[in-house]
This record gives structure tokens, sequence and C-alpha cells, in this order.
């Protein structure tokens, strides 16, 4: 064991490999101690995230640096170097995706969502979402390519490869065509601002919150707290609405089907009232219509503005419950009644009085 602690070799590679760890290991509490006394939230984030990467970075280039001063032998330098050399190209690119993670988790900080009209806040945080997913399918790929062009057959077929690409794309289109089709989808989706992050859709008659938008597939969060997830592909071939689709406000709308004997100025006053008193009302607009009458009721349309979607749902709610409240206790007769009439042996209509004297 100390022979082979004296060899040069595994010297000058553990010498290498502990000088690596304490440059990163000091870099790093260098970084921290700076984020604190400057107060730079940033630098804490930058050393939480790239730490690491940047540890396996230094200490695999350093090591690729030293081995070809360690004096190994030749058989057995090749695929140390090698090896080395896969190392440094993992580890770069696993830096160059944490790095490039750190600013797109910037720019969503400085992106606020929790306000009013964040159409153009959730507009890009879906984009830098999909940006994010396809930095990381990039950057692995090159890795990749990087890596497996490191051997020597790989780099001799690397002609061949190349010229049967077109043949080889042919066949790998068509088996993946759903797949594909779902990632060209996902990608207009996000890049025509047809769908964001938090907008208000209804789909397959499932009122629901954009929960997730990926590049194949998308999850609506239900009012229920169920997930329904789709493909991509449903949003660009499918009819959906989109109830935050040019802006957050909506209008909250709900109908009652009343008695034709309804009082309807009382009911629009007591309709303000409950609008003015109603804190998830954003004072903009209100009104009440009588929208259309049918054999036994009329239908009465109120709606009312609410900041955003989520507010809208619990406005229309609210004012139905304190409106039908309001017309059972002093309204009865307004609630919906199904009337008939009797004719009599002498083709008089007649009411319920005359129906009884007949059974009598």
């Amino acid at each position: 064991m100390l022979d082979l602690l004296a060899a040069r070799p595994t010297l000058v590679l553990l010498g290498t490999f502990a000088g690596a760890v304490a440059v990163g290991w000091l870099s790093g509490r260098a970084l921290a101690l700076a984020a604190r006394v400057a107060r730079r939230p940033f630098l804490l984030r930058a050393h939480e995230r790239c730490h690491l990467a940047w540890l396996a970075t230094l200490v695999s280039a350093s090591e690729l640096a030293a081995v070809g001063s360690a004096g190994l032998p030749l058989d057995v330098q090749r695929p140390v170097r090698h090896a080395l050399v896969i190392a440094t190209i993992g580890a770069v690119s696993w830096l160059v995706a944490s790095v490039a993670f750190l600013v797109e988790d910037g720019v969503l900080r400085r992106v606020k969502v929790d306000v009013r009209d964040n159409r153009r806040a959730r507009r890009v945080r879906t984009q830098l979402g999909i940006i994010r997913r396809l930095t990381a399918v990039l950057v692995t790929i090159i890795g990749l390519a990087a890596a497996l062009m490191t051997f020597d057959t790989m780099r001799t077929y690397g002609a061949s490869v190349l010229a049967s690409a077109g043949l080889v794309g042919i066949v790998a289109g068509l088996a993946a065509q759903t797949t594909l089709s779902n990632m060209f989808a996902g990608l207009q989706l996000v890049f025509t601002d047809a769908l964001r992050y938090d907008d208000i859709v209804v789909v397959e008659q499932q009122w629901g919150r954009i929960e997730e938008l990926t590049l194949t597939y998308v999850v609506v969060h239900l009012w229920d707290e169920r997930r329904l997830v789709l493909p991509a592909t449903y949003f660009t071939t499918t009819p959906f609405e989109n109830w935050t689709r040019s802006e957050s406000r909506v209008l909250a709308a709900l109908e009652l089907h009343l008695d034709p004997s309804a009082p309807v100025g009382e009911l629009r006053t007591k309709t303000r009232e409950l609008v003015e008193a109603n804190p998830l009302w954003d004072r903009r607009e209100w009104v009440l219509q009588v929208t259309d009458n049918t054999e036994l009721t009329m239908v009465v349309r109120i709606t009312a503005s609410a900041a955003d979607a989520s507010s809208a749902w619990d406005l229309k709610c609210d004012l139905r419950e304190q409106l039908l409240d309001w017309v059972q206790a002093h309204h009865p007769q307004a609630l919906p009644r199904m009337r008939t009439q009797t004719t009599g042996t002498d083709g008089r209509v007649g009411g319920y009085r005359d129906a009884l004297r007949q059974a009598g």
C-alpha cells in the first residue's frame, strides 16, 4: 500500500484531485460569503444550483490536464484519458444546463403573477417553461453526441451515418408521428400565445385551470381537484373555451328561472345590494336582464365582473345562493310553478272550486 501511494502517477492524480476539490470548495464558500455580505440572493442561488456541477467540471478537467504528466504507462493512460474526456463532457454539460436554469429562474422571479392583470406574466412563464425543457434536451443531445464522437468507431462511421440520416429520419418520423405531432402542437400553443399557465379553460365540458404545459401534453386542474391530462394536439384540433385569452378579468354570469309574476324591480334592487356588498366584485360593472321566457318561467340573467376566473366563480355561487334565499323568504310565489286549468261539462274553463264541485 505504501509503495502504491509513493508511486508518482498516484501522487500526481491524488494531489490534482485534492487541489481541485479544495479550489472548488473555497470558490463555493467565497461565493456564498459574497452573497451574504452584499445581500445578493442571486449569488446564493447560483451557489446552490451550480456548485456541484462546477466542482465536477473542475475535478474532471484538472485530472484530464494532469493525466499526461502523471507518468502512467501508455496502455493505461489511453483508457484513463478517454474516461476523463467523457467525464469532462458530462460535467460541462451539467454546468451549462445549471447556468441556463439559473438564468431562467432569475427571469421567472422578476415576473409577478400575483397582480390583477397578469396575462403578460403568464405568457412569459409559459414560454420560459418550454424553453427550459428545450434547453435540457438540447444540452443532453449535444453532450451525448460529443461523448460518442470520442470513440474511434463513431468517427470512422460518421460520414456513413450522416449519409443515411435522411432515410433514418423518415423511418423515425413515421414511427414517432404521434409524438412529433404533439411536440409541434406544444410549440404552437406556447409561441402563438394560444395557451398559458393559469389560463381558465373549459374542455370536455369541464372547467379548470392550466396547471402544466409541456411539449407533448397539458394538465388541466379541474374545479373538483381532479387533473385532466390531454395531448397537446387536442388544443390544436378541438375547439375549447379560454376565459382568460385576452385579459384576466372575467364576467360572472348566472341565470335564474322564476315565475313570470316575480317582481323584477325588487329583484334588481336586491341584486345591486348583494353585488355591491360582495368583496369579490371588482367595482366595474354588473347588470340584471330578463333574457328569455318559456311556457312556465322567465329567465333572469345576472352578470357581474370579477378580477379573475376564480373570483368570478365564487361570486356567481354567492349571488345565486343569496338571491334564492331572498326569493324564498320574501317572494315564494316567484319560484317556478306548474299551473293547471279544468274544463267543466258545459265547456267553461273552471278553476279549483269548479273541479271540487264536479267531483262532489
